[in-house]
């Protein structure tokens, strides 16, 4: 191999550390260092000289070292053999990392178990050249950007999710909020991280966790989006998660046949308008007296109950008791019969009676809209429904739509939402 006349280093700035290929060397070869490196001289594996930027001759004469190393007197031109390292101290502020498997960390504000991806980059300057080539470097021929991140990788990403998740145990906070303290996590690991790389020669001129996700498929993190999107519709309309179970619990006893059912049905109407508990209590109060009194009771002509006899109105069926003839007040939407007031089935057919609890109009089956009155029906117990409710006051079904992936209302016939874009 030739002997090298020039010693020189051009490359990009993602390499810190590159060993000349040729080690070839003479007392007259000449290194040039250009600004932002230095260079190393290393004779037997040791090192012999650092260099700062500035043009040299690798000569005795310059460097006494190598008089005793390869046997020569002052002044004496005589090739011999040598490495020369060239060092990057430029600063290097790209250097992306991420954490390569989800964290696994528990909320602290709701419990649950969900993992979480961290990604961000750092910047970094070799301060130490001496101590970077021995301790990092050794025989390799070069060190990069992707051989850093390669060997700090297990450092870093165990300090990562150490803060993280001090973080989140000290401060209270939910995962879903953990972005909002970013900056606070990035000084920290700044900080903590230093103290390692500095063993290595090596500077930490910054440390940025630019974003902490959760991944949108995983079941612990769908279910707590859900929980807490039903939480904010809960707020919106202004109800609990108490009167929530309390509505859904009256709308499965109003599905039951016989006056219990009735009774409860009636109530889920009353309740949405007036607050469940307190107007439920009163009327259950208020209609004890009525079981319960050992006064003379009548048969309603309507629906054959038997019921007290100083009532006016049959509570069965809502038939006046005071109007002994039976009138009647609509037609069978099946054969056209006249039906009684109350009727619960056609006499002629033997229908079950849909009755409009506005008009008491019969409404065939798959109408949305009374066909006596013109009030809009609820397509789930098909009551009629007053003007702009977006719950029904029968059953509690929600009448608005909303977006599966945001909670967003969603506009008569849209096919995207408004908010985020999602197809309907």
């Amino acid at each position: 191999m030739a002997i090298v006349d020039v010693l020189k280093f051009d490359s990009d700035a993602s390499v810190f550390a590159w060993k000349y290929p040729n080690s070839e060397l003479a007392t007259w070869t000449q290194l040039i260092v250009s600004e932002s490196q230095e260079a190393v001289l290393m004779k037997n594996g040791q090192i012999a000289d650092v260099f700062g930027p500035g043009r040299y001759v690798l000569s005795t004469d310059n460097i006494p070292i190598l008089q005793k190393m390869i046997n020569l007197p002052f002044g004496k031109k005589s090739p011999y053999s040598a490495e020369v390292w060239f060092i990057n101290r430029a600063f290097s502020l790209d250097i992306k990392w991420g954490t390569t498997t989800p964290i696994q960390v528990q909320d602290p504000k709701y419990g649950v178990f969900v993992p979480l991806r961290a990604f961000g980059q750092f910047g970094i300057q070799i301060e130490d050249s001496r101590r970077f080539l021995i301790k990092l470097v050794g025989t390799m021929p070069f060190f990069n950007s992707n051989t850093m991140t390669d060997y700090f990788k297990g450092l870093y990403v165990t300090r990562v999710k150490d803060r993280i998740s001090s973080c989140l145990v000290n401060s209270k906070i939910s995962i879903l909020e953990i972005n909002a303290h970013l900056d606070e996590i990035s000084q920290a690991l700044a900080t903590q991280l230093q103290k390692e790389f500095a063993e290595y020669g090596i500077r930490i001129v910054s440390f940025f966790v630019n974003d902490i996700s959760t991944p949108e498929n995983d079941p612990a993190v769908k279910q707590l989006k859900a929980a807490l999107a039903k939480r904010a519709e809960m707020d919106i309309l202004g109800y609990n998660y108490q009167q929530q179970r309390t509505f859904d619990t009256l709308e499965t006893a109003a599905g039951n046949q016989g006056a219990a059912g009735n009774v409860m049905g009636a109530g889920i109407g009353m309740g949405m308008g007036f607050g469940m508990g307190g107007a439920m209590g009163e009327a259950m109060s208020k209609m004890e007296p009525v079981m319960s009194t050992k006064e003379e009771t009548a048969e309603c002509p309507a629906c054959k109950s038997k019921v007290g006899a100083s009532l006016k109105f049959c509570p069965e069926c809502g038939h006046n008791m005071q109007n002994k003839a039976e009138k009647s007040v609509a037609k069978c939407a099946g054969c056209g019969a006249e039906l009684v007031q109350g009727a619960k089935f056609c006499p002629e057919c033997g229908r079950k009676i849909n009755a409009c609890a506005v008009c008491g109009c019969d409404i065939p089956e798959g109408q949305t809209k009374c066909p006596g009155c013109g009030r809009t029906l609820c397509p789930q117990c098909g009551k009629p429904l007053e003007s702009g409710a977006k719950f029904c006051l029968e059953c509690g079904c929600a009448l608005v739509k909303k977006c599966a992936n945001c909670g967003s209302e969603l506009l008569e016939g849209a096919k995207f939402c408004a908010e985020c874009g999602t197809k309907v």
